[in-house]
This record gives structure tokens, sequence and C-alpha cells, in this order.
């Protein structure tokens, strides 16, 4: 029990995504380039909605939480893992490592609600749109972002506590390129697979659920929309909807790989390379799926150019 307690006090080390080799140098630079231009995406979407009077809409609020989530996102993994490849040390702190379980957890979860909430508000603009003023008024908007950051804050909390209080008696050496909380499970040298039912019952309420209301309420979507008597509108409601649907199954499918999967099953390498989808490639993505296929964000962003 004094390992245990020695634990507590010794830094963790990361194993990182790369190694040192030429590819991996290779590798590295087109991280680093992909975190830059995700961090720049996102701002400029947000400072777009945010100068747009046009772009005041529940839609584009959800989305400009979307991105702000995507920028603490990719904040909170990147930035060290780079500063460990380029310094060669791989240690993050105890205090380091419980705060970035933290904010990750409270991220991916709040991301999985606000996801569903942006498919809730597709499904009322489209198939009831006269209902749309008072089903997404301002107040409604700002009580699903509200709901979503406290219950995915009190649901991370629970489970860093939970982890950072067992003993770690076994290798410090986390396999993987930042704290997440499936790769510090094996490193305790107590049983936990009854907490791994906890830790996927809790993926398969925050993700799972609002994933299968997406897919849902898309199937409602798209009856209305082919009922439709205007081409110019079935093509209109069709790429926005697929555009956040192409968002969501990339998150959620990576997301739900790594959560909803008991430890016996869990691969180290495949772990890492999913991770870099909901860590990396969906924030990259969001900002210009939603702003490419987007008529109302393009005008915006030539109405400031211009």
């Amino acid at each position: 029990m004094k390992t245990g307690n020695q634990s507590i006090k010794t830094d963790f080390i990361l194993s990182g995504l790369f190694q040192y080799g030429q590819m991996d140098t290779f590798l590295f630079v087109a991280i680093v380039i992909l975190f830059a231009v995700a961090l720049m995406g996102n701002i400029i979407l947000i400072l777009l909605i945010q100068l747009d009077t046009r772009l005041h809409t529940p839609m584009y609020f959800l989305l400009s939480q979307l991105s702000f989530m995507d920028i603490m996102n990719i904040t909170t993994t990147v930035p060290k893992m780079v500063t460990n490849f380029l310094s060669n040390s791989k240690t993050i702190t105890f205090l380091g490592c419980e705060i970035q379980t933290f904010v990750f957890i409270v991220l991916g979860g709040t991301e999985a609600l606000l996801l569903g909430f942006m498919s809730y508000d597709r499904y009322v603009a489209i198939c009831h749109p006269l209902h749309y003023p008072l089903l997404m008024s301002k107040k409604i908007c700002w009580f699903m972002v509200t709901c979503a950051w406290t219950s995915c804050s009190i649901n991370a909390l629970v489970h860093t506590l939970y982890v950072f209080h067992l003993p770690f008696c076994r290798s410090r050496l986390i396999n993987h390129f930042f704290c997440e909380l499936p790769s510090l499970l094996q490193l305790a040298c107590q049983n936990t697979s009854q907490y791994e039912y906890t830790v996927i019952l809790s993926g398969l309420i925050i993700l799972l659920l609002p994933f299968l209301a997406i897919l849902a309420s898309y199937a409602c979507v798209l009856t209305v929309v082919f009922q439709m008597s205007s081409g110019k509108g079935q093509t209109r409601a069709v790429s926005t909807c697929s555009s956040h649907l192409i968002v969501a199954s990339l998150f959620y499918v990576t997301a739900l790989s790594t959560y909803t999967r008991p430890h016996s099953l869990h691969s180290l390498g495949q772990d890492k390379t999913v991770a870099v989808f909901y860590t990396i490639i969906t924030p990259l993505l969001n900002p210009f799926i939603y702003s490419l296929r987007n008529k109302e964000v393009i005008g915006a962003m030539r109405s400031l150019l211009i």
C-alpha cells in the first residue's frame, strides 16, 4: 500500500504518438500543420458568427459552441505532445495528467451532447418550421448548452477522482500521447473490471444515445425533404444535414470504439490511431465542412473580405 501512496507523487511518462525516426519527424510536422489549420479554422468561424448578424441564429450559436470546444479539445492534447517531442522529455506531472484527463472527458462528453442538439435544431427547422422560433429560442439554446457542460463536468469529475485515487504500482509509462482514461486503467494494480462497466455505461449514455438520436432525426428530416416539391430546398437541406452527419459519424464511431470496449479488447497501437481522429481530425474538419458547404458562412466571409 506504500507503493500506492508513492505512486500518487510520481510523474507519468507518455510514450507519445511518435518516436524519433525520419518518418515520425514527417508525421510530427504534419500534425503541427493540422493543429495550426484546425486552430485558425475554428477561430475564424467563431469570429464570422460573432461579427455577421445574419449568423445570429440558433444553428450558428450551437456551431460557435462546437468550434469553441474543438479549440479547447485540440489545445488540451497536441501542445503537450509537441513539447515532449521537441524536448525529448516524455514526462507529465501527476496533477497535469489529472487535469488533462478531466478536461478531455468534459470536452468530449459536451461535444457529443452538442452534436445531438444540433441535429435536433435541424430536425425542428425542417420538420416543424412554424414552431422553430418557439422550440429553438435563445433561452432554450442556452439551457441546452448549460445542461451539456454541467452534466459532463460532473461525469468527468467523478471518473477523474476515482481513477486518480487508484494505486498505480505498475509501470509509469502511459502508452498514449495524452492521459486518456482507458490507458490509465492499464496501469492500476487493482482489479478495475467492475469500474470498467461504469465507463462503458457512461459511454453508451453520452455517446451512443445522442448518435442514435441524430440518426433518427435525420431519418425524419430526409423523409420530409424528399416530399418537398422544391429541388432547391431539397439540395440545401440534404447539404446541411449531410455535413453534420459526416462530422458526427466520424466523432461518435471513433469515440465509441475507445470508451465502450472492455480492457481486454483494447489494442494500444489502435487506440492511439483512433484517438487521432477525435482529437485532431474532427476539430480540423468541423469548420471546413460547415463553412465550405454553407452559403451563409461563405457569404459572411465574402462580406468581411470585400
